[in-house]
């Protein structure tokens, strides 16, 4: 049977197709829009020929397709953009029309090495959107008080006061709409009873909170994609790396850039919260840094080890016991 490659360049309004069918290259644009990506779909689906879709995680701007893809049983692939651009090489230019093209190329030659796209539960969807609004309100706040403290080096008056007061009740308004929000995310993980029952679980980790296993549950689309603890490692980016080639290059391994920056930092205050407190992962870093090991490698030893136990947890069904409680 036939194979069709469609790479899909998605934005707020348009959505750019190229149709890759042997050397073959077709392309449509379309509104971004329910009605108009079904009727695409419909075609598609009326040919004898194996489909497969890629796109890349344009965040609230695919939900639309995916969506419609619900409906429809084709090989869909969500890639992150990083990923597609390290693998083009060389280019020059750019348009909607050339990146649909690329994405379709990406997928003709990678799809048997990626993992398919799969349907995420209304909590799940509901949790990445809030938790998108939330990040959005705290960048907001952080703004704004950063504001004010540049203000104060600058020039001080009645009218900067007024703004500065100005600012600090936005700030206050702002604090009640991330509770508020915060709300709503428990109250949507208490609605899907497994989902809540892993939210309990992974929290019996020592450092792990809500936010931490919120953010989790929304990267891994509820424990659904990046089970494996070392690739998930790799995504949030505390997994050492070796730097070497021939004789003219040898570093000690270190952690890549290119990673996922929202996980990496709630692991990081995990990871400094649990070894403030007495438990395994606190009795393993002490005992690291008392051999002479450099303090932020053993607590980024200690994100990973996070990130290894909480999968484990999901994988067993089982909670967290901390041995040193049971000695």
């Amino acid at each position: 049977m036939k194979s069709i490659y469609v790479g899909i360049d998605i934005s707020k309004e348009t959505l750019d197709f190229c149709f890759k069918e042997k050397q073959q290259f077709g392309f449509k644009k379309i509104k971004n829009k329910k009605n108009a990506i079904r009727k695409v779909f419909k075609k598609l689906d009326g040919k004898q020929a194996n489909i497969y879709i890629a796109m890349e995680n344009t965040g609230n701007y695919n939900f639309k397709i995916y969506t419609v893809l619900e409906e429809f049983d084709f090989n869909a692939y969500v890639v992150d953009p990083r990923h597609i651009k390290q693998s083009i090489g060389l280019t020059r230019g750019k348009n909607d029309k050339a990146d649909a093209r690329r994405i379709a190329a990406f997928i003709e030659k990678n799809h048997k090495e990626l993992d398919q796209w799969q349907p995420e539960t209304p909590a799940i969807q509901t949790l990445r959107v809030l938790m998108t609004e939330r990040r959005f309100k705290i960048k907001m706040r952080s703004a704004l008080k950063q504001k004010n403290t540049e203000m104060d080096s600058v020039i001080s008056n009645e009218f900067t006061k007024r703004m500065k007061d100005f600012n600090k009740q936005e700030v206050k308004k702002l604090t009640k709409d991330i509770k508020k929000i915060e709300a709503l995310i428990r109250q949507a993980i208490a609605e899907d009873q497994e989902l809540n029952k892993e939210m309990k679980r992974i929290q019996t980790v020592p450092g792990v909170g809500e936010i931490t296993a919120w953010t989790l549950a929304a990267k891994t689309k509820g424990f659904t994609r990046l089970t494996d603890p070392r690739k998930l490692g790799c995504y949030a980016g505390v997994v050492p790396f070796e730097q070497q080639s021939g004789t003219s290059l040898k570093t000690k391994p270190r952690v890549s850039k290119k990673a996922d920056h929202e996980l990496k930092t709630v692991l990081q205050m995990s990871a400094m919260r649990a070894v403030r407190m007495k438990n395994d992962l606190q009795h393993y870093y002490l005992r690291k840094v008392k051999e002479g090991k450099n303090k932020m490698s053993v607590l980024n030893a200690v994100r990973n080890k996070i990130i290894h136990i909480t999968m484990a947890l999901i994988k067993n069904k089982t909670f967290y016991k901390n041995r040193l409680e049971l000695s």
